[in-house]
Parts: structure tokens; sequence; C-alpha cells
């Protein structure tokens, strides 16, 4: 037993010389090392609302809201900490690499559990035809940019991106009956295959 006591005896008077290991929490405030995984945060500017860390959540502590009922369509992206398991996997994931990001909070005590949330809101872009979700227009603008021509083989895409242009304040509206007009509105892909087939091979027989 002899070696054991001058082992702790040395770490006692090193305990006094250096002062305590622990810090002085709560009353003095806790500097978390570099890559301590905290409070996860939205940063509005690089999030471009493609939903990829809510796919990839394992506790799905991020709730996705589509509103497309309101004068906007919005996209909200909620994100619950009391569920959160502070794996990263939301930052590891995120296309833009800087749209969610784990940061060195952790005093994340509440007496309202709702309040444990943060969020951040996209516009959304709905198809013109059926008024169904085609993806946040940050997103759209996003994949534009990042595909340079590549873009103008996609119709939403092209629309999307040369709308900040704003050549046309007030397209015209295009009614019923489909035709090859459609072509050049914002729309889903079941409806751009529905538009493409009428304008290929014509009207559709009616059913029987």
């Amino acid at each position: 037993m002899k070696y054991p006591k001058l082992r702790e005896l040395k770490e006692a008077i090193k305990a006094v010389i250096k002062g305590p290991y622990t810090t002085k929490f709560p009353y003095e405030p806790h500097v978390p090392p570099e890559k301590f995984r905290g409070k996860p945060e939205f940063y509005e500017k690089d999030c471009v609302g493609c939903c990829a860390c809510a796919e990839v959540c394992p506790a799905t502590a991020i709730e996705v809201i589509d509103d497309t009922r309101a004068k906007i369509p919005m996209r909200k992206l909620v994100l619950h900490f009391d569920i959160c398991i502070f794996c990263g996997q939301c930052q590891a994931n995120c296309i833009t690499e800087k749209g969610v990001k784990l940061t060195g909070e952790y005093d994340l005590a509440l007496f309202n559990r709702n309040e444990a949330i943060v969020k951040v809101e996209k516009e959304l872009l709905v198809c013109e035809e059926c008024g169904k979700v085609i993806g946040a227009k940050d997103h759209l603008y996003f994949l534009a940019s990042k595909l340079g021509p590549l873009a103008y083989g996609n119709m939403p895409l092209l629309l999307t991106a040369s709308g900040e242009l704003e050549l046309v304040k007030t397209p015209p509206t295009i009614g019923p009956p489909l035709r090859r007009a459609h072509i050049f509105r914002i729309l889903c892909p079941r409806c751009r295959r529905e538009v493409l087939l009428e304008d290929i091979w014509g009207k559709k027989k009616p059913e029987k």
C-alpha cells in the first residue's frame, strides 16, 4: 500500500499548487473544447431548405413543415434539441456545409420544453398545375449555381434561376386544356410528364 499512498499524496500536492481539475461552473462560464458538440443552430443565409439534415437525423429531431396554403408557400425546418443526440449527422451531411452546425452551447436547461427548438423558414416552389411541392427556392438557386450551363436542361431550374432577372412581372395565365405552352411553366415531374405526352401524342382518349 506504500506506492498508492505516495501517488495520492503527489496528486493532492499538485491540486493545492495548480488548483482543482474541475471548472467553477456555474459560478464562472465553462469554455468547452474546440470540437465539443453542443446545441445545433441553423444559419439562414447558408441553409437552402433541402431537408437533407432531416433525412439523416437518427433521432428524428428535425421536423419539416410545408405550408402550401399560405399566400407565399413556406417550408419550416424545426430542430427539437431536447430530442437531439448531438451526433453531428446534420452538420456532416449538409449540402452547403454551412446550413446547420453544432455550436459550443451546452447549458440548455429550460422550464418549458416547447421552447427547446431552433428553426429556419424558406420559401417554397410549388407546381403551377397541381400545387404540389417541388422544393425550396433557395435549394433550386443553389443547384442552378452548382450545375452552371447544365441547369438549362431542367426547366424548373432554368425558370427559377431566370426569375431573378424579373423579365416578366406578371406572366400570362395558361388555363386548361394542357398544351405546348405549359412546358414553359413551373411544373412538378408528374405534370410535366403529362404535358409532354399531350404535346407528343395529342389529346388523351376519354376513359370508359
